[in-house]
This record gives C-alpha cells, sequence and structure tokens, in this order.
C-alpha cells in the first residue's frame, strides 16, 4: 500500500459544508471562530509544502497476510490483539486536510473481496482471539451497500465478533446521506451485534440542525455514539472549544472517547501544537472541577506502533534537537507478531528490557500560525 513520494490530496468540500461555511461567512464573518473553525479543517493551505526530514507519509504500517497463504489481505489491518480493521474504500464527501490516510494508494473493495476478507474475520486464526471489528476507510457511509454486505457476512461468517464499530464523518460532511434505507440496514443488524459509530466532530461548531437530526435517527435505531477527534491548531485547542465540544458530545449522548494529538504526516506541521499544550488541556479539562467526569475524553498519540494514551511515565525520554519524544507503550513486541506476522517495527521503534514497545514520536510546535494568517 505504500506509494512513491507524496501524492496532491486534493481539496474536496462536500456542497453541505461549503453551504455551511456561506452561511457563516455571511451571518458571522470570515474571521469568526464560526467560520474559521470549519475552514482550517477542509480548505487547502500553503503550508502543507512545507514538508520535514522527519515527517512520515504514514501514521503505521498494520497490514495483513493470511496465514495460510501468504497473500496480503487488501483492505484489512490488525494492531491490537482483539481489534481487526477493516477498510471498504478510501473515499470521503469531504478530504480533511490532515487526514491520517491521505497517501494511502486508492481503492474500493470488491464486493467478493469483502466476502474473502470477513472469512478470514471467523477463520480458525482469528476466531479465539478477534470479537471486535473496526470498519472505516475513507468513510464506509459513503458505499451503503457494501457495508451492508460487510455487516451481513460479519453476521453470517464470524460469530466470534461481538462488536461492529464504524467510523464515520458523514454527520458532519452529507448528513442528508443518513435516509430511511440506512436506518433500516442498522436496525436489521443490530441483532446481531453491538454497532458503535466513531463520529469525528472536531469543533462545537459541527453541531449543526442537520447533523443532530441524522445522529438521532441512528441513535433511535439502537446504534451507541462516541467521538474521536484530534486536537487541531486553531480549531479546537483552547479550553473553551473543547469544553463546549464535550458538553455538547453530552447533551447528545455521545461518549468523549479520544482526544488525539495531531498525527505527524508531511504537512500537516501547522496543525499540530506541542504535546505539552494537550497535557495541560487535558489536565485542565479533567482536573479543574468544570464539568462532569462524564464528558472526559482520553488525551492519546497515534504512533508508528498504535495508540498511547498520555499517563504518568509515557514520556520516558526527549530528544530537544530533534523536536521528539520516547514514548513507553504496553505493546509485546511478541505478542504483536503472533497475531500480526507480517508486522515490521520501524526505525522510530524501541524494545525495553521487558520486551515492550517504546516509539520515539515528532511533537508539534505552539505558534500562532493561523493568527498570522489572519493578520
Amino acid at each position: 500500500m505504500h506509494i512513491d513520494g507524496l501524492q496532491k490530496f486534493p481539496e474536496t468540500v462536500s456542497p453541505f459544508l461549503q453551504d455551511k461555511l456561506t452561511e457563516a461567512k455571511e451571518n458571522y464573518g470570515k474571521d469568526s471562530f464560526a467560520y474559521q473553525s470549519i475552514a482550517r479543517q477542509y480548505l487547502k493551505d500553503a503550508a502543507e509544502n512545507q514538508l520535514t526530514n522527519w515527517q512520515s507519509d504514514r501514521h503505521y504500517d498494520a497490514d495483513m497476510s493470511s496465514d495460510e497463504n501468504g497473500e496480503h489481505l487488501k483492505g484489512v489491518e490488525r494492531l491490537y490483539r482483539r481489534t481487526v480493521l477493516l477498510e471498504l474504500t478510501t473515499a470521503c464527501f469531504t478530504n480533511c486536510r490532515w487526514c491520517l490516510r491521505q497517501n494511502y494508494s486508492r481503492f474500493a473493495l470488491r464486493k467478493d473481496k469483502i466476502v474473502e476478507n470477513v472469512s478470514y474475520f471467523g477463520s480458525d486464526n482469528l476466531r479465539d482471539e478477534v470479537n471486535e471489528v473496526l470498519i472505516t476507510g475513507g468513510d464506509p457511509m459513503i458505499v451503503p451497500q457494501r457495508l451492508d454486505l460487510a455487516l451481513t457476512e460479519i453476521a453470517r461468517q464470524a460469530p466470534n465478533i461481538r462488536v461492529v464499530r464504524i467510523g464515520s464523518r458523514v454527520f458532519s460532511h452529507n448528513p442528508g446521506q443518513v435516509d430511511d434505507d440506512l436506518v433500516r440496514m442498522f436496525v436489521k443488524h443490530r441483532k446481531s451485534f453491538r454497532i458503535e459509530i466513531g463520529t469525528h466532530i472536531n469543533s462545537p461548531v459541527e453541531f449543526w440542525p442537520e447533523t443532530i437530526a441524522a445522529i438521532l435517527k441512528l441513535q433511535d435505531a439502537g446504534v451507541v455514539f462516541y467521538n474521536q477527534h484530534p486536537l487541531l491548531k486553531g480549531v479546537n485547542d483552547s479550553f473553551e472549544a473543547l469544553s463546549e465540544l464535550y458538553d455538547q458530545c453530552r447533551f447528545h449522548s455521545i461518549e468523549p472517547h479520544y482526544l488525539f494529538h495531531c498525527i505527524p504526516l508531511q504537512g500537516m506541521q501547522h496543525h499540530r501544537t506541542t504535546v505539552q499544550r494537550g497535557l495541560d488541556l487535558i489536565r485542565r479539562l479533567t482536573s479543574g472541577g468544570y464539568f462532569s467526569g462524564r464528558a472526559k475524553p482520553n488525551f492519546a498519540a497515534m504512533t508508528d506502533i498504535g495508540k498511547i494514551t498520555f499517563y504518568e511515565g509515557t514520556i520516558v525520554d526527549r530528544d530537544e534537537e530533534r523536536g521528539r519524544l520516547l514514548l513507553q507503550s504496553g505493546y509485546s513486541l511478541e505478542e504483536r507478531l503472533m497475531y500480526n506476522p507480517s508486522y515490521t517495527p520501524t526505525e522510530s521503534t524501541v524494545v525495553d528490557e521487558n520486551g515492550l514497545l517504546q516509539v520515539w514520536y515528532p511533537d508539534g510546535v505552539d505558534d500562532n500560525f493561523w493568527r498570522n494568517w489572519l493578520s
């Protein structure tokens, strides 16, 4: 799935978002939070051409090869023991500028490949270990027929799967996609396994009436919602923006799950705060007594070896010269190779004396990029 060099990531904005940007500009002005917190997420900026030596074109490699014949399982990734990831398509209604899969090769799984991949999830190799499937992309809601097929095949071929999570930004990008047919699909499948949808709502501004209505339709169909999103410079890197975002999530029965430090992809430095900025914000959010603990997310980094949540002792070393942090994980290299034999540690990976993986993680920079841009 590697490509040679960085591809040009086109600016693609859905008609729904274009209308919301126009409304915000007309009602509040171009310099308003209502406009800028959306524009900075989706409109291309010249800063994307500013590349560095240490940032990468992929956030991790977790592609799978089947144990039977060693062939590559297209659209399947595995970083964790109990969860397997299925990518139905790399297409989205809108291109988020910091997208972690922007440099993946473009594809949409054929129906026969979906059936083949799901059969592997229920095979002897995975049956006793894997109990959860994360369906992602791209946006799986953009191909509802293939999503329906995947859910049907999971129920038929992989009875070991008890939870299916679906990652989608349709609620911010194109909420009209959640029509009666889509609702009936979820009603049909909710009897086979628990269905959870991970939204990626980054700003409280994104709780538009159409968004709320689409979420409510699927909640009424028995779907559980959670939110995970990146910490984005000039979008939500303030206590005020995050506290309002998490209040809105709670009011609309969405679990605040992860606040991610923005991943270190090439050309994304203008979106990335320092890790310390995130730690300061999460400390104030979780330990300042400002609102209920029911609305508090975990602060984490998506690294070359997978997600690492920041706790006491997570940062074990600093390389100030290269602007990076050594993070301690609980992942065992031995176990990782047992459930994903094709996994290959990167140069950023260190194995500690206990056989656990550590990883060098590029930090961000706290500057006034967007404020300078506005001036």
